[in-house]
């Protein structure tokens, strides 16, 4: 401003570019903010898809009558784990995630959900899952 009360062009031009920049600033910090949700929420997923496979393949790399009970979570939000043969398979928000199960032929398809207890079980005809 000048001593007469008015706003140059150049004081305008400069308030806008500036405007422009804190913009362009706040939307590149949401979305970084955003995509690090995401993969905080795929990361923690993935380590329950992990856990599962590996426990389900521990029963099944131990004798007869080996059993061990898997607590799911129900903190991570609602979801279902799928075994379909040598496959174990996430579902959850619209997504999907899959690991396999070497060695373990489970003839079954069965469904486990969040917040649930389940017992495996190894016997001589394969893995049963209650």
């Amino acid at each position: 401003m000048d001593n007469k009360g008015f706003i140059s062009m150049e004081y305008l031009f400069a308030l806008f570019i500036i405007i422009i920049i804190a913009c362009g600033m706040l939307f590149f910090t949401q979305a970084s903010l955003s995509s690090s949700f995401n993969i905080e929420d795929a990361a923690s997923h993935r380590l329950i898809l992990d856990e599962v496979a590996n426990q389900i393949s521990q029963v099944n790399s131990n004798g007869e009558g080996y059993s061990k009970m898997i607590h799911l979570p129900s903190d991570k939000g609602y979801f279902e784990l799928t075994i379909h043969k040598n496959r174990l398979i996430m579902e959850y928000d619209d997504k999907k995630g899959e690991t396999l199960l070497p060695l373990a032929n489970i003839d079954s398809n069965e469904k486990l959900i969040s917040g649930r207890s389940y017992i495996i079980t190894k016997t001589d005809e394969g893995l049963v899952i209650a």
